[in-house]
């Protein structure tokens, strides 16, 4: 196990350091355990929530309303789920040294766009030409 590497909570990744040293991959990492942490909570709200909201509701309309809310917030934590899923796998980039550079160039990802979106596994311009890709073949 390495040591732990010194963060001062206002440290920001810059382009004028070394692309991943240790601070940044720490600040990366730091924030996916903080992301994942939140969504686990959240979740973990979400169960207790709908444990406790099965209740008989009389109003067929009042109830087609309440199953709704459900279904939605089933589907948010499903997505959610499956970010979680990003989100170790972007730990794991880290741990193997791979975070950061894009999967299909190899180029290092922008900080700004990892900053923006931490399980970004491509380059901006990668992932453009991959949305077009796949917009010219997507089946209509």
């Amino acid at each position: 196990m390495k040591p732990e590497t010194f963060l001062p909570d206002d440290y920001r990744p810059a382009e004028d350091e070394p692309f991943m040293n240790e601070r940044q991959l720490e600040y990366f990492r730091r924030k996916l355990i903080a992301w994942k942490n939140d969504i686990l909570a959240e979740s973990r709200d979400t169960i207790e929530a709908l444990q406790e909201a099965t209740r008989n509701i009389p109003d067929v309309t009042d109830r087609a309303s309440e199953e709704t809310d459900r279904a939605l917030e089933l589907r948010t934590r499903d997505r959610q789920r499956k970010l979680v899923s990003k989100i170790d796998s972007a730990l794991r980039r880290i741990d193997e040294g791979e975070y950061g550079y894009c999967e299909v160039t190899g180029e290092p990802i922008s900080l700004k766009r990892l900053d923006a979106r931490p399980i970004a596994t491509m380059s901006l311009e990668a992932q453009e030409r991959h949305e077009r890709r796949e917009k010219v073949h997507r089946d209509d």
